[in-house]
This record gives structure tokens, sequence and C-alpha cells, in this order.
């Protein structure tokens, strides 16, 4: 849920300066980006889906391990952040489809999957 949910600032970033057009296109060219982690590194939709399933995993098993019980949700939503400013902000700046994604909504992207992880893992 949180993989699929934490898009959507980014998807609204995009809507919002271009309309519903440029969040579809937008949307579509992130995932295709994140196919580019996936060798032979070309961007593709079945890769991205891969990749952003796989990362997406690891994330929230790093945060199902580490947040704390006081505050989950601001702390999964700066634990996002924090891991979005290393997977985007410094890793996926060596690969040119991911670097040409604007790294604000992406960053906020990110923090929406660690607060939407906390929330989640905390109803249970």
């Amino acid at each position: 849920m949180a993989a699929v949910l934490a898009g959507a600032p980014s998807v609204i970033h995009a809507a919002r300066t271009g309309g519903p057009a440029a969040a579809v296109r937008y949307g579509l060219a992130a995932t295709r980006a994140a196919g580019t982690l996936v060798p032979p590194g070309r961007p593709s939709l079945t890769r991205g889906l891969l990749a952003h399933g796989v990362i997406s995993m690891l994330a929230g098993e790093i945060l199902a391990r580490t947040l704390p019980r006081r505050h989950p949700v601001a702390w999964g939503a700066l634990a996002g952040l924090a891991m979005g400013a290393i997977n985007v902000g410094l890793i996926g700046r060596a690969f040119p489809a991911i670097r040409d994604l604007p790294l604000g909504p992406q960053l906020a992207d990110n923090a929406a999957f660690g607060a939407v992880f906390a929330v989640v893992v905390d109803r249970r």
C-alpha cells in the first residue's frame, strides 16, 4: 500500500504544473526510470515495477525494524526522507533517467512512503 500511495506527491506536482496528462506521463517516466537500476540498465516499465517493488520491500523492512513506537508517522516520514536523500539524491544521480526527474517531488514521495508505511504498521 505504501509503495503505491507514496507516488502521490510527485504525481500531484506533475498534475498541478502540467495537467492530468503530464501526471500520467510523469508516473510512467518515473517508473521506467527506476528500471534503469536493473540490468541491463535501460528504462523499462516492467523492470521499473520490479525495482520499485524490491526497493519498497527493503525500505519497509528497515522501517519495520527501526521505527520507534512514539510518533511513528513523523519518524517514518523523516526516515523516508533520509532514505530518499540517499537513494534518489545520491545513488539515483548516477542514472540519467532518475537524475532527470525533479528531486523535490521524489523526496516528497519517499517521505510519504515512510509516513504511510508507519500508519499501516501502526494499525496492526
